[in-house]
């Protein structure tokens, strides 16, 4: 079997000597490539190389935004088709995530670990066994992402976030639940909401102030605390969407609180929430702030979203 160790250098919460004793099991178990990522967008270039080499596996050493790179890089790979062409998934290199960042959504969303050494273990003993599932990606408009999306206030939180960890700042609970209240009381209109809804053959649903939307349950975790606004969400179903019409404090206040509950179920006139909905539009009337699995991409006034059901099969 051959596989393609996609690293981040700059994971966070693994080591040069923690990279070596991973890859020396890794090699216990596989022909394996070691491929280093050198800037934001090459680990997409690496795992669409791999991909038309015909590897049987792609790992990724890093946290969410190198998983998100490295399956835009599979899910646009060139391959050939040939006469008995498989479904789309199985032509494509699995996927294996060793946990490496700060939090890791999408590893733990699959089951594994937290940490990258009982992560490590588990994709070992998944790769002995042959043990994968097929599960489905979003789209917004020509990229992909494995677990959420926002579009308002929780992306403009994480462009803060951001800017905060390029100024030195570390990565952690706290520096995100500072981030929120200083864009929520000090940088957000709350008072003009400026984004619509639009689904193929429904109403439009309008004047709303911030969206997510998420691929699979939990949105995020808070250290060890999941953060729930769709619970129902699923790798296996469409796409979930919860959206705050008003961010008046009283009622964003009630429904955040509602995302920690042990059984979370956000409700009331504020709060929009769609199940398992395959395609939407989310349009505005000023520049949004958007990311895709918590990396920030900048400003849209429109954004097409859409389910994309077994698209990719991961190792878990």
């Amino acid at each position: 079997m051959r596989a393609v160790l996609v690293v981040n250098p700059k994971a966070t919460t693994t080591s040069e000597r923690a990279r070596d004793v991973l890859v020396r099991a890794l090699r216990s178990e596989v022909d394996l490539t070691v491929r280093y990522t050198r800037r934001r967008g090459h680990a997409t270039a690496l795992a669409r190389t791999a991909a038309e080499e015909g590897v049987d596996v792609v790992v990724t050493l890093g946290g969410d935004g190198t998983v998100n790179e490295v399956v835009n890089g599979l899910l646009t790979a060139q391959l050939p088709a040939g006469p008995d062409a498989l479904p789309p998934a199985e032509r494509l290199p699995a996927l294996a995530t060793v946990p490496g960042g700060s939090t890791n959504v999408f590893a733990r969303a699959l089951g594994l670990p937290r940490e990258w050494p009982e992560g490590t273990s588990m994709i070992l003993e998944a790769l002995r066994l042959g043990r994968y599932r097929t599960i489905g990606l979003g789209r917004a408009d020509d990229r992909y992402f494995t677990f959420c999306a926002g579009f308002g206030l929780d992306a403009a939180v994480i462009h803060r976030v951001e800017q905060a960890r390029r100024r030195g700042r570390v990565s952690s609970p706290s520096l995100y639940l500072r981030a929120t209240v200083q864009q929520y009381f000090l940088a957000s209109d709350r008072r003009h909401p400026a984004i619509r809804l639009e689904r193929p053959g429904e109403a439009v649903e309008g004047e709303l102030a911030t969206v997510i939307i998420q691929n699979t349950a939990p949105w995020t975790y808070l250290g060890d605390r999941e953060i729930n606004p769709n619970p129902d969400a699923s790798f296996d179903l469409g796409l979930d969407v919860l959206a705050l019409r008003q961010l008046r404090v009283p009622s964003t206040t009630r429904t955040v609180t509602q995302f920690f509950s042990r059984r979370p179920d956000p409700h009331g006139r504020q709060v929009l929430r769609l199940h398992d909905v395959a395609e939407f539009t989310l349009l505005a009337s000023r520049p949004q702030a958007f990311q895709l699995d918590g990396d920030y991409l900048g400003e849209r006034e429109k954004v097409r979203f859409a389910s994309v059901p077994a698209a990719l099969r991961v190792i878990c």
